[in-house]
């Protein structure tokens, strides 16, 4: 095979292909793929889109649970150079509507449960040019909508990959919703991108990928090479886990949906060795899994497990550490804007904050800036920022990309919002976001840490903090719980429990109790809902 000259991410995708075609690459929902056949039917679905008029630079959603089609779709985009657009399966009309009328869609692969709401918002999307849908055995009604059945597309392509040369420059775009407003898309080129996710930086070491073929390298090195992401193939981290793993010839593993019992019995006959979660959301089930049948699975094969994009509470890392005292818990920090930023290796013993929010070694392309953009001091607060290979801007957006992407001096910064701190030791603490940091009386409240308390109470079952009007000190802390079933907590207890771990003025003075959480299905907790419901207990 000819020496790669670029980081397309097709490119590299290809390479990982011609290098283990026999191995197994993703195993979702009852069907198997190995590196060669997703590859051909990528390539049979690329033919058909660009026979349809999607080529370079033309965005095309994917709209469906997570399936081999999905991560078919992903390929078959970026073979002919077009790009793929996440779509929320969870949104509902006013929000899929904006979202296909800002993503500018000429194409639409899904399945086939969502006709329905494609139907009620495909007149947002004048430039769309052609639909395929994915059979799920659903018999939604498609009339009026003249999709093509996603394997009539591929039977009737070829699988060569007889594709235009591609480029570093070549676009991918992640819509992320956040915690708060409307999903943004934020704009990578390839080359950027892989640097900031796809592996092109060891997030541990800081090291540097220089050339394409080292990645063929990394694969080669014995270490984990099973690995089951929970998160839906629309949010970041679960995408990266399937991207960025292919370059290293990765197994990777998908859930349609998350259910615990499932994905323990999953790991347990794949023996998968490595565990993707985002947080608590995902976490605290999973143990409480075990909890309910603490000797039905066979877990031997299980030796990381990894967390991002969510937070992950030192009490239910220790539930982890309960039933698999020699797991190593890896936990990352990082955003859609910034990419990684560093992580840390915790093993049993080692789950508290030492510095009061989730800390980790950060590679040389992470800071902390003061409000004029130079490194903050140790211990000083300021905003995580990254330099380096980092996003065009969010798509559509000037306002934001300005209000997001600064330069001082010669750099160029993505800075999204996260207060955090330099420590002593040159890690990095991540804070929280700045858009739910609480001003109560001129002191800053940082959701995520009184979140950690909260959620450590023993009626407590899920939590999220927020801050409310005061009269006198403009805002005050509100806590909305779910308890533990059979649990009802009041605002002593909860004040009583989180006073032992965080200063007096982070305590709630409020509490509401809910059935449950609302979160996204990556895990983030939906702070306007949460807001909605201190305001209809006013």
């Amino acid at each position: 095979m000819p020496a790669m000259t670029t980081f397309n991410l097709a490119d590299l995708f290809e390479q990982a292909v011609d290098e283990w075609p026999d191995r197994e690459y993703i195993v979702a929902e009852g069907q198997r793929r190995t590196f060669a056949e997703m590859d051909a039917r990528a390539n049979r679905l690329a033919h058909h889109l660009a026979a349809n008029g999607i080529g370079s630079g033309d965005h095309v959603g994917i709209y469906a649970y997570n399936c081999v089609e999905w991560v078919e779709a992903l390929w078959a985009c970026f073979k002919v150079r077009a790009v793929w657009i996440n779509i929320n399966y969870r949104y509902v009309e006013d929000e899929l509507r904006y979202l296909f009328d800002n993503a500018d869609l000429k194409g639409l692969v899904y399945a086939r449960e969502f006709a329905p709401r494609v139907r009620k918002v495909v007149e947002v999307m004048p430039g769309l040019k052609h639909t395929v849908v994915i059979e799920d055995g659903s018999e939604a009604d498609l009339s009026g909508l003249d999709s093509v059945p996603y394997e009539e597309a591929l039977a009737a392509e070829s699988t060569e990959r007889d594709f235009p040369l591609r480029s570093n420059d070549d676009r991918y775009i992640l819509y992320t919703g956040g915690t708060t407003g409307m999903p943004k898309g934020v704009v990578w080129r390839h080359e950027d991108v892989f640097f900031a996710l796809g592996g092109g930086v060891d997030l541990q070491t800081g090291t540097r990928v220089t050339k394409p073929e080292q990645m063929l390298e990394v694969g080669a090195r014995p270490g984990l090479s099973r690995f089951l992401p929970i998160a839906p193939l629309m949010h970041g981290a679960t995408q990266w886990s399937v991207i960025g793993g292919s370059f290293v010839g990765r197994t990777t593993y998908l859930v349609a949906r998350f259910d615990a019992h499932e994905v323990w019995s999953m790991l347990e006959a794949e023996q998968i060795q490595s565990l993707f979660i985002t947080g608590d959301a995902m976490g605290r089930p999973l143990t409480e899994a075990l909890d309910e049948a603490p000797e039905k699975y066979d877990l031997s094969s299980l030796i990381a497990l990894v967390s991002t994009a969510a937070l992950f509470s030192p009490a239910v890392k220790d539930d982890f550490f309960r039933h698999l005292p020699n797991l190593v818990i890896t936990e990352s920090i990082g955003s859609s804007e910034g990419g990684g930023n560093g992580l840390t290796i915790i093993v049993k013993g080692q789950s508290a904050f030492k510095f009061g929010g989730p800390n980790v070694k950060a590679i040389d392309d992470s800071l902390v800036l003061d409000e004029d953009g130079k490194p903050t001091a140790p211990g000083v607060t300021g905003k995580l920022a990254r330099r380096g290979n980092v996003p065009l801007g969010y798509y559509k957006d000037p306002k934001k990309t300005a209000e997001t992407f600064l330069t001082f001096g010669d750099t160029r910064y993505v800075i999204p919002g996260d207060f955090a701190r330099r420590e002593d030791d040159g890690s990095i603490t991540l804070l929280g976001r700045g858009s739910q940091c609480i001003n109560s009386g001129g002191e800053k409240i940082y959701p995520e840490e009184v979140e950690t308390a909260l959620k450590s109470h023993p009626d407590v079952w899920d939590g999220v903090v927020i801050g409310v009007p005061d009269e006198r000190w403009g805002a005050r802390v509100a806590a909305v719980v779910a308890p533990r079933e059979g649990r009802t907590p009041d605002l002593e207890s909860i004040q009583d429990h989180c006073r032992q771990h965080v200063a007096g003025y982070k305590i709630p003075r409020q509490l509401h109790i809910v059935e449950a959480i609302e979160r996204s299905p990556s895990g983030k907790p939906d702070y306007r809902w949460a807001q909605s419901v201190t305001e209809s207990e006013a």
